[in-house]
């Protein structure tokens, strides 16, 4: 093999070799530009779909794939170079209309069975072969220090001996040897540190010892490349080093600028010889980088770039680079070595997309039985003081809450879209809700549903069943932020208010939380009398119901913490064997249905003030904060942004559509023909934190991309139609 690495290396031009580094977004290069660019890989980000089509079928993706692969064996090198397509398969292949959403890796985590998490990938790497696609980013192996960090999902545990076993397993059923049809590239991610930030936030600073990056954050990576994962995707933190007398060390800056983690750590003393691929623009947050030039990053090690819109660009100038010396031509060779290795390991050269036994099978899309046993080996208990579960079939039950019938907040993040939302239940044909599946166990005429309870004669049923929880979210989005507490209801109220709508009638009541995290709910269990963390178990909610109803087949609770669980709010850094552990649930814990607990009544009381004094309050980020929902306002109408991201949003005189500056979906790009405007308009009053009430300034950042020829104004004020004094 690396005789014939080389000799196909040997043939190339330089032209050729950047080319074959660089990754671009199937938004912005169509198979024509693989050919003339001689591009190495493409990749779809999440909520993007072939010719747009969020309901694109597996044959459509694999016609797109043939396209890219024909186009990339069609060029003039002297030996062809096969493209390899990218994409975020994190939960199953969660991009494609009608496949199986399995439970995002914090509920496989709390399976504790690495064997499950093996099975998962496989079924993942079918349904992504069906799309015609031989790369998939993941699995995750973040070691989730804070629980603020929006990506806590993304993590199989807290404990990094844990993440270790799962790794290895999650590669080889993703890989296996590459002799198999099912088999897919593995990317473990994100290199390094990306679960220790500190307060949990997203891209932000990791401080941490040389010796405790290795030992908590680097473990997932020895038994994944041990498994032979043949790819590594950098973080987008910082790492900042620390003394053994706790000062500062050395600033090793953002990772992907870091010679020292890619080139010393991973690929030197790490062994690692497959390639390392950066996240989506990682190479713009390098001081002194941008989107389409960063030869620091090259120099660091970096082999293949995610450059998704200014990949023409980032060739154009890395190839300059080059040629003036600032980077060596050997690091390309070794950038390049190491792609061509890859692809020839994982067998592109051999075969069309098409040529896979699983290409364009819409079978191959699911595994219905395998999540279904996933979601309910993930469940755990947390309280059970009411009568025994599983509730008899035949039974009155009153079924509650936002998330009982909501396949988005269901599969969460991650699915079909980047943040999950935009979603609603026929974007999920072969699924079933937590709703459904109680009604097929306990019988359709037996269950009735109320999303908030309200004017329900709750003594007229055996039981009531609340699912509630969080809404989707992904990335930085997701972050709680520094000041922010655990406390759930303070985001999401209507779940603390349909609780306390059913709670008290003499009827017990069993509350199913979906939710990426561990929270502060005691005020929730206080409501109730059998407390479940379902997590986020993806497209089968019937893997919920096997639990809560009795069936032909007797199933209880196996599954166990692998997050501890907070008894206070701000407990947001909780972990075993850190300082002060006092979590209200340890890792590890979970009842079986036969074992009462013995909680009694929780301290549901918290500070008003939050957990810490914050510098900055986020009016909105890569999506509208739930504080303050985006709208725009044409004379007297007013219409809300809402959570589709892909949408264009229009009222008379003003449009509205995402865009990207830095990352992904940042941005909102607003067009104005007349008078009109776009509000970040409070929901309802609320007091701002300490540190954002005095001497605070509203900022905005903008790129104007021609001079308006009238009045712009930028304001903050009382608003529209409110009563400030409220």
């Amino acid at each position: 093999l690396e005789a014939r690495v080389a000799d196909i290396l040997k043939q190339m031009t330089l032209a050729q070799k950047v080319g074959q580094m660089t990754q671009a977004e199937i938004k912005t290069a169509t198979p024509e530009d693989v050919k003339r660019y001689y591009l190495g890989s493409v990749l779809n980000g999440g909520g993007s779909w072939p010719n747009g089509n969020k309901h694109a079928t597996a044959a459509d993706w694999l016609a797109l794939a043939n396209a890219y692969y024909d186009a990339s064996m069609a060029t003039d090198m002297a030996v062809k170079v096969p493209v390899i397509w990218g994409i975020d398969a994190v939960h199953g292949n969660n991009n494609v209309y009608g496949a199986t959403i399995y439970p995002h890796n914090i509920g496989l985590g709390a399976a504790h069975d690495p064997k499950l998490a093996g099975e998962v990938a496989a079924g993942t790497a079918r349904a992504v072969r069906a799309t015609g696609l031989a790369w998939v980013f993941g699995p995750t192996v973040a070691v989730v220090r804070d629980d603020r960090w929006g990506r806590t999902y993304e993590s199989f545990s807290e404990d990094p001996a844990l993440v270790k076993r799962y790794a290895g397993p999650y590669v080889r059923g993703l890989q296996g040897r590459f002799d198999k049809d099912a088999n897919v590239v593995a990317s473990i991610k994100h290199f390094m540190g990306d679960g220790g930030t500190d307060q949990g936030k997203d891209r932000g600073v990791t401080k941490a010892s040389g010796a405790e990056m290795i030992a908590t954050h680097a473990q997932g990576y020895f038994s994944g490349l041990e498994a032979g994962a043949q790819t590594v995707m950098v973080s987008f933190n910082s790492w900042t080093e620390v003394g053994k007398d706790g000062g500062i060390g050395v600033e090793h800056g953002k990772l992907h600028g870091s010679r020292v983690a890619v080139t010393d750590i991973l690929k030197d003393r790490m062994g690692f010889d497959g390639f390392v691929v950066s996240d989506w623009n990682g190479i713009a947050e390098v001081p002194g980088c941008r989107n389409d030039s960063c030869a620091q990053a090259v120099n660091a090690g970096i082999d293949m770039f995610m450059v998704p819109d200014d990949w023409k660009a980032f060739i154009a100038n890395t190839i300059k680079q080059v040629e003036a010396g600032e980077i060596p031509m050997a690091r390309i060779d070794d950038a390049v070595t190491r792609i061509l290795r890859v692809k020839l390991r994982a067998g592109l050269f051999d075969k069309r997309p098409s040529a896979n036994a699983y290409a364009g099978k819409d079978a191959a899309l699911q595994d219905r039985d395998l999540a279904r046993r996933a979601v309910r080996q993930s469940l755990v208990l947390l309280k059970n003081e009411g009568p025994a579960l599983p509730l008899a079939r035949g039974k009155k039950i009153l079924v509650v809450g936002k998330s009982a019938d909501s396949l988005s907040n269901q599969t969460g993040g991650w699915s079909l879209t980047w943040q999950g939302t935009a979603n609603t239940n026929a974007d999920f044909p072969n699924a079933d809700t937590i709703l459904a599946g109680i009604r097929a166990a306990a019988g359709a005429a037996n269950v009735s549903y109320s999303v908030d309870g309200k004017g329900v004669n709750v003594a007229g049923f055996d039981a009531v069943v609340a699912v509630i929880g969080e809404t989707p979210y992904a990335e930085g989005d997701g972050d709680i932020g520094p000041s922010g507490t655990l406390r759930h209801s303070s985001r999401h109220p209507e779940d603390l208010a349909v609780l306390e709508a059913v709670a008290g009638k003499g009827k017990p009541v069993v509350t199913v939380f979906v939710a990426g995290r561990p929270l502060w709910v005691n005020d929730l269990m206080n409501l109730s009398d059998t407390f479940i963390a379902a997590w986020l178990p993806g497209s089968e909610g019937k893997g919920v119901s096997d639990l809560l109803v009795a069936g032909p087949k007797r199933h209880d609770f196996s599954g166990t913490l692998s997050f501890s669980w907070p008894q206070s709010v701000c407990q947001t850094s909780l972990n075993a064997g850190g300082p002060d552990y006092a979590p209200l649930f340890k890792l590890g814990y979970g009842l079986r249905a036969g074992t009462r607990s013995t909680l009694g009544k929780l301290d549901a009381s918290y500070p008003a003030g939050g957990c810490g004094i914050s510098n900055s309050f986020p009016v909105y980020g890569q999506a509208d904060r739930a504080s303050f929902p985006l709208a725009i306002r044409s004379g007297s109408e007013v219409k809300p942004l809402g959570a589709d991201l892909n949408a264009t949003i229009s009222l008379p005189n003003v449009s509205v559509q995402t865009s990207q500056i830095n990352t992904q979906q940042d941005a909102k790009q607003v067009t104005w023909t007349g008078p009109a405007s776009i509000e970040a308009r409070g929901a309802r009053p609320m007091a701002l934190p300490p540190a954002a009430s005095k001497d605070a300034a509203l900022r905005f950042d903008t790129i104007v991309s021609s001079a308006p020829a009238g009045k712009v104004t930028i304001a903050m004020a009382c608003g529209v139609g409110t009563n400030c004094g409220a």
